[in-house]
């Protein structure tokens, strides 16, 4: 598993560069908007929550909720896309901190945030159950999980996803992407049902499943185009909803 880690902390830092633009891109366009209204379908508009993004990547969601003036951590397992999100926040100037830590095992304190959110990163845990339930702890009663995700490890890389999010990709970087996505396949059934149980079992209330975000997200071909679709899960940690 850790061996696994490490190839992907390599091929994300091969991508940070990649990542910053694709995520300025979506910060100054009308992705902007759309994901924030997704955000604050369970998250309020006014600021004033702890709220962690859980694979930050280069901070696209920390810096949306950031702007709302919500109090904001953003962790991610790869240190060349903590340090694009630390140089966007700045030159965005939002208030937001960003940390390297490997995002199944999150280290802060129990019950220390009001919201937890994650784009594009369960699909890529080695051990979803687990991050479930640490995740689940971290969270105050009646407190929220966010996570937009799609079924990656299932999709099919056709012919034409050089048009797309992946336009940047080297055919090594392809088959490397690829050789990892088959070794999570094994580890993994399929989503968003496997969620849904593990969500339970790990003791949150309440989850919602929203098959229809990519529909809401991604409405015409371009560059920031997602070919595979996306679903929303909302979870709440027993206490409140």
């Amino acid at each position: 598993m850790e061996a696994l880690k490490a190839r992907m902390r390599a091929y994300w830092g091969a991508r940070s560069d990649s990542f910053a633009r694709q995520r300025l891109e979506e910060w100054e366009g009308e992705k902007h908007r759309l994901w924030l209204a997704e955000l604050n379908r369970h998250i309020p508009a006014g600021g004033g929550w702890d709220i962690l993004d859980l694979g930050t990547g280069t901070g696209f969601l920390a810096f949306l909720l950031a702007s709302q003036g919500h109090r904001v951590v953003g962790i991610d397992l790869t240190p060349q896309m903590i340090e694009q999100a630390g140089r966007t926040a700045q030159a965005l100037g939002l208030s937001a901190s960003f940390a390297v830590m490997d995002a199944e095992q999150a280290q802060f304190a129990p019950c220390s945030f009001d919201a937890l959110v994650t784009r594009n990163l369960t699909w890529a845990l080695p051990n979803l159950p687990q991050a479930y339930r640490a995740w689940g702890r971290l969270l105050r009663p009646g407190g929220v999980l966010l996570n937009f995700d799609g079924d990656y490890c299932r999709e099919k890389t056709g012919p034409r996803a050089g048009e797309y999010a992946h336009r940047d990709l080297t055919p090594d970087m392809v088959a490397e992407y690829e050789g990892m996505k088959g070794e999570l396949r094994c580890r993994q059934q399929p989503r968003p049902q496997w969620d849904v149980q593990l969500l339970q079992q790990a003791g949150f209330s309440a989850v919602q499943v929203d098959k229809q975000l990519g529909q809401r997200i991604y409405t015409r071909v371009d560059g920031l185009y997602n070919p595979t679709p996306m679903f929303a899960i909302a979870a709440y940690r027993q206490g409140g909803v």
